[in-house]
């Protein structure tokens, strides 16, 4: 196999692809391109824009509270909501093992109070 030209790694070779010029891939050949959406690809640049997990933290919370008031017996969605959200929140703080079980521990104590609250036994 002939060696890669200056700009072009070995892979890129095998691939038949050359690194683009600029510093961010074109979204028409970007890897992903193909499973994007015209909708989501206008979208991508603002959310390479982005820095840290601000936004999608409070997405996570906006859609567990949504998922509670529709579905408050869906125990399983719920968990797996605070499982997501707890993770989050963990990779924003760079969070220790201990400290996102913690974490995990005192949400699930405030669902069960949400929901001893909800759902009042007789």
């Amino acid at each position: 196999m002939a060696k890669p030209k200056d700009k072009t790694t070995a892979t890129e070779a095998k691939l038949g692809r050359r690194r683009s010029k600029t510093k961010a891939p074109s979204l028409k050949r970007g890897f992903y391109a193909q499973a994007l959406s015209e909708a989501e690809q206008v979208l991508l640049p603002e959310a390479k824009e982005i820095e840290g997990l601000d936004e999608e933290i409070a997405l996570l919370r906006v859609k567990l509270t949504s998922a509670l008031e529709e579905q408050p017996d869906n125990m399983s969605l719920m968990m797996r909501g605070v499982d997501l959200l707890v993770k989050a929140v963990a990779a924003k703080y760079r969070l220790s093992k201990k400290s996102r079980e913690d974490l995990a521990d005192a949400i699930n104590e405030v669902l069960k109070e949400i929901g001893i609250a909800l759902f009042p036994s007789n």
